[in-house]
């Protein structure tokens, strides 16, 4: 099977649609899936959801989706720095929904892995747990409150790699690790774009950070410009 594609465009032709869920990885603008989400700005698809992190900042990852307003919902656990987000949600032109940092994680790994569902702790009694069912157990500190979080089955997932063999297994770059594992496993068609593509063979088994088989398409998206989110200078002496 021919993974390898010439670039995002033609990685996401034929998988692209309206009201899509799109888990994305990345954190902040670390290990985000950049020249994938430039390709969905400007295919033109509206009514996206994203799973993702954060919404990156003002014209920078999804903040240039929603700067076009393709986004109609984020489900999220960060949304600082990014003034268009802050006005598309108090304007209600945005639905949010926040989950916690961890619970986001498993979320996506649980659909990953086909879980519809699991209980956890975190949350408990804040806005988070609204609307959300509550149960009891005992795990050994006595009864306490879980609620029940939902697994992501996304339609489409984006992350950015490291490097990739041919066949698609995968390599992240220390902290651009992040969420790009989960949000790839629970995406019904899983699009990777890579520093480098290595021969088939030449990455050491026991390192492989995504298996091949949760891999459907990839791209060479280098060479990248590392961006900053905050820069900070000392004065000059």
């Amino acid at each position: 099977m021919q993974k390898l594609f010439p670039d995002a465009a033609a990685a996401l032709d034929g998988v692209l649609k309206d009201d899509m869920l799109i888990a994305s990885g990345g954190f902040g603008l670390c290990g985000i899936p950049e020249r994938l989400l430039d390709a969905i700005r400007d295919s033109g698809v509206t009514g996206l959801t994203f799973a993702s992190n954060n919404a990156g900042i003002d014209n920078e990852g999804i903040g240039k989706l929603l700067r076009t307003k393709q986004v109609k919902k984020m489900i999220s656990s960060y949304v600082g720095e990014n003034k268009e987000f802050e006005r598309q949600f108090l304007a209600g032109e945005l639905e949010v929904e926040f989950c916690p940092q961890g619970t986001l994680a498993e979320r996506m790994r649980a659909g990953g892995a086909g879980i519809p569902g699991f209980y956890t702790k975190t949350g408990v009694g804040t806005q988070v747990a609204e609307g959300k069912e509550v149960k009891r157990f005992d795990t050994g500190e006595g009864p306490q409150d879980y609620i029940l979080e939902e697994g992501i089955f996304a339609d489409l997932a984006i992350v950015k790699a490291w490097k990739a063999d041919e066949t698609g297994n995968v390599v992240f770059r220390k902290t651009a690790r992040n969420f790009n594992v989960p949000a790839a496993t629970c995406g019904k068609v899983c699009v990777v774009e890579v520093e480098e593509i290595v021969p088939a063979g030449s990455l050491d088994p026991d390192c492989i950070h995504l298996p091949g088989v949760f891999v459907q398409r990839m791209i060479v998206g280098a060479p990248y410009d590392k961006k900053i989110e905050f820069r900070t200078v000392r004065e000059a002496a």
